[in-house]
């Protein structure tokens, strides 16, 4: 773990300064123990609740796929552009043969389950509630996403893209460098991630990596965005819009001489990281014998002067995406 991006608040949710500085110098921001280890048990708990009651005989078998580097063939099949107010599951791509059989029993092939776990499964809802009135509030919690949000200056936060990334033992993919806003943008770009470790995250099983400092010159230069036609997949296109969100400390001329080399997330369980939209992030394949399970969401900037719109894979449900701070 770089020590240079984690950090501890003073309190149950608000980021210090120091943690603010770091965010937005390195853009992103580990925060340890986060989660009390009992959250992380429950969370665990529910994931393989969900992971063992998956129905095999009703699912199109849906692989998941990053698309790599130029993300042309990202999945999007109807069962993963429908998933917004759902709970679905979807496959490792070497969770298959050659022939299309499942080679793992489903608990150990499933790649992710999501997209809207944050409004149908109150585990994973408790994250977001704000006071001791809310329901399943959790007392020992830090870094609360509502006063993150507002820490980080939000206005209108929104939820959305909830999902367990399994990164299964032996087959867990590897994930190309991103950038989190080409999937959900706004226009300008303000989304951050919300990437919570349920299990230790490390080297042997696939943690992140982050190109301190790229979110301040790595533009959003592509979308994915739906094909012509409510479910008729995803496709990769330039991005016609705002590439930075605002301000001055963000453009192409603040690219420095030289980038400078990715550097892992090592991070244990019940840690939060937090990953400015912009930031070029990766991971690489899972060949170990232990999983590495974690939980995360994306907030959104939803208030005056952002446009989330109609081309995004992930629409919104009928009641729209979640507000923080309602």
């Amino acid at each position: 773990m770089s020590s240079s991006a984690s950090g501890e608040g003073k309190d149950e949710g608000v980021l210090t300064p120091s943690q603010l500085s770091t965010f937005h110098k390195q853009g992103y921001l580990i925060i340890p123990d986060a989660l009390p280890a009992s959250t992380v048990s429950s969370l665990l708990s529910k994931t393989h609740s969900l992971l063992s009651n998956m129905d095999l005989t009703t699912h199109p078998m849906t692989k998941f796929s990053t698309g790599g580097s130029d993300g042309q063939d990202h999945v999007g099949d109807a069962y993963f552009l429908e998933s917004g107010d759902k709970v679905r599951f979807f496959f490792e791509e070497d969770a298959f043969d050659s022939s299309g059989n499942l080679t793992k029993p489903k608990h150990r092939a499933i790649n992710k389950i999501g997209h809207y776990l944050h409004g149908l499964s109150p585990p994973f809802a408790s994250l977001l509630a704000k006071s001791p009135n809310d329901k399943d509030f959790i007392p020992e919690m830090k870094a609360r996403p509502a006063q993150v949000a507002r820490s980080l200056g939000f206005k209108d936060p929104r939820c959305l893209q909830s999902m367990v990334i399994c990164k299964q033992p032996e087959i867990g993919g590897a994930v190309p460098p991103h950038q989190d806003s080409t999937f959900l943008y706004t226009d300008p770009p303000s989304a951050v991630g919300f990437w919570y470790a349920l299990e230790d995250a490390t080297l042997e099983n696939g943690c992140l990596s982050f190109l301190p400092g790229s979110h301040l010159w790595a533009p959003i230069e592509k979308r994915l965005v739906r094909k012509a036609g409510l479910n008729e997949g995803t496709v990769m296109v330039e991005n016609d819009g705002a590439r930075f969100p605002p301000g001055e400390e963000y453009g192409v001329d603040k690219k420095p001489e030289h980038e400078g080399e990715y550097v892992p997330g090592e991070v244990k369980a019940g840690s939060l990281v937090l990953i400015h939209g912009n930031l070029l992030h990766k991971s690489e394949k899972n060949l170990s014998q232990k999983g590495r399970i974690i939980y995360t969401f994306h907030v959104i900037e939803g208030g005056e002067g952002r446009v989330y719109d109609e081309r995004n894979w992930l629409q919104p449900p009928g009641e729209g995406f979640t507000r923080l701070f309602a």
